[in-house]
C-alpha cells in the first residue's frame, strides 16, 4: 500500500470519529420530570447573590434531603452555579437538564453503558432503527436520592384446589 494513501485514510478516519462518536451517542429522551412551579430556577436564582459555600439549606429547597454521596457532594458539584437552569460536568461543561444522562454516567459509567444499550432503563419506540425515546435516570430515580426504597412484595399466588370428584 502506498505510504500517502495510508496517511490520507489514516487522516480521514481521524477528523471522522469525533463525528462518528457524537452520533452514536445522541440520545432522543423524554422530558425531564421538572418541579412545577421551580423550574426555571433563574426565576429565582437571576437575582440571588451566588453562595458556593456547602452548607445545610435552611429557607428555600429545604424538603431536598441528599443521600446521593452526601459526604463528597454539595448542590453545586452537579448544578450550574452561573446558570441554575443548567447542570455542569466534572469537567466544567454546562449541559441542559435533557442530557442528564451525560452528568450520572461520570459516576455511574457501567449503568451509563447498559442504558445507551437500552439494558438499564426505558426506552420506547424500536429497537435498531426508526424513531425511539430514551427515559432520563431522573424518570425513575429522585437525583437526590436515587436508590430505590424496599418495597413490600406481593403474596404468592394461590394455588387452586383440585377437584377430584369426592
Amino acid at each position: 500500500m502506498n505510504i500517502g494513501v495510508f496517511f490520507i485514510s489514516l487522516l480521514t478516519i481521524v477528523v471522522s470519529l469525533p463525528a462518528m462518536a457524537a452520533q452514536r451517542d445522541e440520545f432522543p429522551v423524554a422530558p425531564p420530570p421538572l418541579s412545577v412551579g421551580i423550574f426555571p430556577c433563574s426565576n429565582c436564582h437571576a437575582a440571588l447573590e451566588v453562595n458556593t459555600k456547602k452548607r445545610e439549606l435552611k429557607y428555600q429547597h429545604t424538603s431536598i434531603k441528599l443521600h446521593h454521596a452526601e459526604q463528597e457532594r454539595w448542590c453545586l458539584d452537579c448544578h450550574n452555579a452561573r446558570n441554575r437552569d443548567k447542570l455542569k460536568l466534572v469537567g466544567g461543561e454546562t449541559i441542559n437538564f435533557t442530557e442528564s444522562y451525560r452528568l450520572c454516567g461520570q459516576c455511574h459509567g457501567n449503568v451509563y453503558r447498559d442504558w445507551k444499550a437500552g439494558i438499564h432503563g426505558k426506552r420506547i419506540g424500536y429497537f435498531k432503527s426508526g424513531k425511539r425515546t430514551y427515559f432520563l435516570c431522573v424518570s425513575c430515580h429522585n437525583p437526590h436520592d436515587p436508590k430505590f426504597k424496599p418495597i413490600k412484595p406481593e403474596p404468592p399466588p394461590i394455588r387452586p384446589q383440585l377437584n377430584d370428584g369426592k
